[in-house]
């Protein structure tokens, strides 16, 4: 009796939901058939353990979904005002970015070089990089009053100066009336009994780090948090609408009673909660609570998703429109790789997210890009015009890994390898001959340079 491989009819096919799922082989299977077809007495490799076979059919399986099997993968967003992607969560390149204009048609995007979002740390008016105040100092107290509101000096962070002693830190901050006043881990021991005006007070952070300049900073009292619980409840009376204040989640949260680097993980209206508990416990709504912003973005990149690109700003800068009446002699030294109109994007790979340019705001742009092919077991499968590439690439990985194995064998297994990775670029770049012959057609049109 034969064995098909189909096994299922074509009334489930069609039922179903799996179209097309008959072109590609699972990387379950391949393994499978490898350990079965490829490995054992007098078999070119007498022994070899699974697990050993499974990585280097992983590692074929992501070395070929970069430059040999098709990439199916892609994301449509609406560029919202911060004009940013964030990129997908198996991204590993793209392939290209577009644009679709109402008709769905794609106007590709450009990658631009002459700019970026670089770190944006803290600098005081000298140029260096940790905070210089000036306090009222009063002896043997643990409070200091700065000249006025300061808002990137954070709970944990070192504090130097005349009276401080040595590794004192700051063990909670609040602020009234546009002034800052910090409560010290250690007391005040002034050279002089009574208080100090106008001291110079240095504040650095912990480990060398160099301070993050902040978007803004929060000060909200009336708080309440119990030991060993992650949450924070606000009540004056009646209940306060957190969000309503601004507080967001991810924000850095600075109290004497949570661990540095706590942060805001939701928000459920007077209730905070957030990433580590508290040490001790608060009276009843008596505490300050500090909520500082570190989404801070850097001058680059704030000027360039502020300006206008030249190709939507023709007063300002005397450049064509849609129509080009402006060619005739008034566009020589134009450089090529600017001469579009369809918009530019860089991405960030710290924040792993896409910058774009202010002219694609609210607009519809489609992500194509690469990813290993390793993200959902529904992806680890490989299209059988490579599924010979596959078997050729854990061979020889297998074979070069082993001792004692024969050089000659290693490097026969290396060309057999090049030679199916090469015939599986060809299966699948789909070159269809009437496609090329209509391409063709215009070849005697000049091409101009």
């Amino acid at each position: 009796m034969a064995n098909y491989l189909l096994n299922q009819s074509q009334q489930d096919y069609y039922n179903g939901d799996n179209f097309g799922g008959y072109q590609f082989t699972s990387l379950n299977d391949i393994i499978n058939q490898f350990m079965i077809i490829y490995v054992g007495e007098d078999k070119i490799i007498p022994k070899a353990r699974r697990v050993d076979v499974a990585f280097h059919a992983q590692r074929a399986m992501q070395e070929l979904s970069f430059d040999t099997f098709k990439s199916c993968k892609s994301q449509e967003i609406t560029v919202p005002p911060s004009l940013q992607m964030t990129l997908p969560q198996d991204y590993v390149n793209y392939q290209k970015i577009s644009w679709v204009d109402s008709a769905g048609i794609k106007h590709l995007l450009y990658p631009t070089s002459k700019t970026s979002n670089p770190t944006n740390p803290f600098q005081n008016s000298d140029g260096g990089f940790n905070i210089v105040t000036l306090a009222d100092l009063t002896h043997n107290s643990d409070s200091i009053i700065l000249d006025k509101q300061y808002d990137n000096i954070l709970v944990g962070m070192v504090v130097k100066g005349v009276g401080i002693p040595n590794n004192t830190r700051v063990k909670s901050i609040s602020t009234s009336n546009s002034i800052t006043t910090i409560t010290l881990t250690t007391e005040v021991v002034t050279p002089a009994l009574g208080p100090i005006t106008d001291a110079t007070i240095t504040f650095e952070p912990v480990g060398g780090e160099l301070i993050s300049e902040p978007d803004f900073q929060i000060s909200q009292y009336n708080a309440s948090y119990v030991a060993g619980e992650s949450y924070i409840t606000f009540y004056d009376g009646s209940q306060i609408d957190i969000a309503a204040i601004g507080v967001e989640i991810g924000m850095l949260i600075s109290s004497e009673d949570f661990l540095e680097g706590t942060t805001v993980v939701n928000i459920d209206n007077n209730v905070v909660y957030v990433s580590n508990v508290a040490e001790s416990s608060s009276g009843s709504y008596d505490k300050s609570i500090v909520f500082t912003s570190t989404n801070s973005e850097s001058d680059t990149w704030s000027n360039y998703k502020s300006n206008t690109p030249s190709e939507n700003n023709n007063n300002d800068y005397d450049s064509d429109d849609d129509i080009y009446d402006l060619n005739i002699g008034q566009r020589y030294g134009l450089d090529p790789q600017h001469a579009q109109v369809n918009g530019s994007f860089y991405i960030d790979c710290n924040a792993g997210k896409i910058h774009f340019s202010s002219n694609i705001s609210g607009k519809t742009v489609v992500l194509d890009y690469l990813s290993d092919g390793l993200g959902t077991d529904e992806e680890m499968k490989v299209h059988k015009f490579a599924e010979e590439a596959m078997y050729k690439w854990i061979t020889h990985a297998v074979l070069s890994s082993k001792a004692n194995t024969p050089e000659y064998v290693v490097t026969r297994f290396k060309k057999e390898r090049f030679a199916a990775i090469r015939t599986a670029k060809l299966r699948l770049s789909n070159i269809k001959l009437e496609e090329i012959t209509q391409i063709l057609r215009g070849k005697s049109k000049q091409i101009k340079h």
